[in-house]
């Protein structure tokens, strides 16, 4: 049975944000969304496929099918049952690649909202729900946190059910808390940072992560005084030290003065969440060679137009 094609001349863009995933305890299991945005807009028509690239990643990133927006489009159609022969993308990114901000999660989220978005053009036989979304994205970007704070905004927790489907709740934080990125010139592939982790922890580290992850919620969404304590982390950000030496000294010296730092997702760029008030320490500098990006929490997730 042949799949209904989308008509040529429709045009999806969609937004999607920056994350930050970990948050120091919650190590793959919470998010959060940055109004740092890639926009991207996928058109349908004769030509075959091009691919144009402009800002974070250009000259970088692949030009063709391998593209990871088209390849994650392509999944998508699949799923929903639907075809787009000839598509042209063209990606301005603002999210840095391999710095720890999910670059990799807002590029398989906007192809699989822009599939999405197709298949309800075209009359696909079967829809790409949320949840359904996310389970997708998780098995094809390998980072439910990421991808659940892509696409939904705000603070995402994310599990995996009993059928091994993605489930997420999304809170809203405190609007005091307020986001500071620290980025380094230095990237750091996830693959490698991943590889660091040992196969096992003790109980004390275990249990000790689990507390400070439940106090977690509450200080991001009920009491941003609580942070600093909050965030302080056993379980991954000591085992990958050795690959981002400087970022893991920089987290220390902020967290030193009282502020709550943490490596953002895999690294190596440092998320500082500092409290907008007159009493809050101040926000931290960025070292020499670095940017300091002040960020408010994105509050929408990952949004489509079609034209």
């Amino acid at each position: 049975m042949s799949r209904p094609v989308v008509p040529d001349g429709v045009c999806v863009r969609v937004q999607v944000p920056a994350t930050s995933a970990n948050l120091g305890p919650a190590f793959d299991t919470a998010g959060l969304s940055l109004a740092l945005y890639d926009e991207i807009e996928v058109s349908v028509g004769a030509g075959g496929c091009t691919v144009e690239v402009t800002g974070e990643g250009a000259g970088a990133v692949p030009l063709d099918e391998s593209h990871l927006v088209l390849r994650a489009l392509r999944a998508g159609l699949d799923h929903v049952g639907t075809a787009a022969p000839h598509l042209r993308l063209r990606a301005h990114n603002r999210v840095p690649h391999g710095r720890g901000l999910g670059s990799s999660a807002a590029a398989t989220i906007a192809g699989l909202v822009v599939a999405r978005e197709l298949g309800r053009t075209a009359g696909a036989p079967r829809a790409l729900d949320d949840l359904s979304l996310l389970t997708l994205a998780a098995t094809f970007e390998g980072h439910a946190d990421n991808v659940g704070a892509a696409l939904l905004g705000g603070l995402v927790l994310v599990w995996t059910d009993a059928a091994r489907n993605v489930q997420a709740v999304r809170l809203m934080p405190d609007p005091r808390v307020q986001p500071v990125l620290l980025v380094p010139k230095d990237t750091l592939s996830t693959a490698r940072a991943r590889d660091l982790l040992p196969e096992s922890v003790p109980h004390r580290v275990a249990t000790y992560s689990a507390g400070r992850a439940a106090l977690l919620v509450t200080a991001l969404t009920q009491r941003p005084d609580l942070l600093l304590v909050a965030t302080d982390d056993r379980l991954h950000q000591p085992y990958r030290a050795s690959a981002f030496p400087e970022s893991m000294a920089l987290v220390e010296s902020i967290r030193a003065r009282g502020v709550a730092a943490m490596i953002s997702g895999a690294g190596p760029s440092v998320l500082v969440l500092t409290l907008s008030s007159d009493d809050a320490p101040t926000s931290p500098e960025a070292p020499a060679g670095w940017r300091r990006v002040v960020l408010e929490v994105d509050q929408h997730g990952a949004r489509a137009s079609v034209g």
